[in-house]
């Protein structure tokens, strides 16, 4: 399990590097991040959701669980601050915020792409995108939210 969860990991980190490195314009690539992460989950649902179901009843998945979901937090915290530094994006507290978008992407993930029946990915695209434009860039949410649908 562990293997296949450093598979998905790969993923998302390749998917979203250039975002995360801070290259190219934010709301274009965080669109482009989280596109790859909706693709990830989608590839890797029920994988993400075996993991999280386990942790619950194994203190060892729990930790890899745990460390899995946490790697992005720091990465995602030093993003905002850096658009909170050229004033894109309000101030807020980096981290926490950082958690709770990533807590969310997991169990709407898991929710969406963690049985054979899997929703649609572009209704599910759709609303995480909604969700961290109008949290981090609130300025440019709504048109970056309209060219999403484009």
């Amino acid at each position: 399990m562990e293997s296949l969860l450093d598979e998905a990991k790969g993923g998302i980190v390749e998917g979203a590097r250039t975002w995360l490195a801070c290259e190219g314009d934010a709301v274009t690539e965080l669109q482009n991040s989280l596109r790859a992460v909706v693709d990830v989950g989608f590839e890797h649902g029920t994988i993400l959701k075996a993991v999280s179901d386990a942790a619950t009843r194994d203190e060892r998945l729990e930790i890899v669980w745990e460390t899995f979901l946490s790697s992005f937090d720091h990465v995602v915290s030093a993003r905002i601050e850096h658009d909170q530094q050229n004033g894109i994006t309000p101030e807020f507290n980096s981290f926490h915020v950082a958690r709770a978008l990533n807590r969310m992407d997991a169990a709407i993930l898991i929710k969406a792409f963690g049985t054979p029946n899997k929703d649609d990915k572009d209704a599910v695209l759709s609303a995480i995108l909604r969700v961290w434009l109008s949290t981090l860039y609130p300025f440019d949410a709504r048109a970056a939210i309209q060219l999403s649908k484009g």
